[in-house]
């Protein structure tokens, strides 16, 4: 099925702040559990995020929010690869293959030189999406998250 036409990926509005929120927490609350750290970043999106050189986008799909993924600025060059969750109900519908096309495309426009991210080898699924778009392992440093057990990079 190619949903490529239907899925809209549309940027941070503060009337979609809730969203970045519910859809995190779905998965959060799935697999693992909700630290102070991300509570504090997804009750304050607009201050965490977008006020610190971020950028939040959503995908939209059948009319409502459905994904979402944000770039955490850490330098000039460097973004994190944040917050990103595709709902139950809509998964291998290829909308995670969206917004990783979309962080990568808009990384370049921003001359973003490296993307980072944090993830668990459980998350199989996530893992392959990160290596398919050319994200690689690199040297996990401590207390970035509980739950992560995997940093990986994309040099842009």
């Amino acid at each position: 099925m190619n949903i490529d036409n239907e899925v809209l990926i549309i940027p941070f509005r503060s009337d979609l702040k809730e969203e970045i929120k519910t859809l995190n927490l779905e998965w959060l609350n799935k697999y693992f559990k909700v630290e102070a750290k991300d509570d504090k970043v997804l009750s304050d999106p607009q201050g965490e995020i977008i006020d610190k050189g971020g950028m939040i986008f959503y995908a939209k799909y059948d009319d409502r929010i459905v994904g979402t993924y944000s770039l955490l600025k850490i330098d000039e060059t460097t973004f994190e690869l944040s917050k990103m969750a595709v709902t139950d109900g809509v998964q291998g519908l290829g909308i995670g293959n969206k917004l990783m096309e979309h962080s990568i495309k808009v990384a370049k426009e921003k001359g973003i030189k490296k993307l980072i991210l944090y993830s668990n080898r459980s998350l199989l699924s996530a893992i392959y999406l990160y290596k398919k778009f050319g994200f690689e392992e690199v040297p996990l440093e401590d207390g970035v998250y509980e739950r992560a057990n995997i940093k990986m990079e994309r040099i842009i």
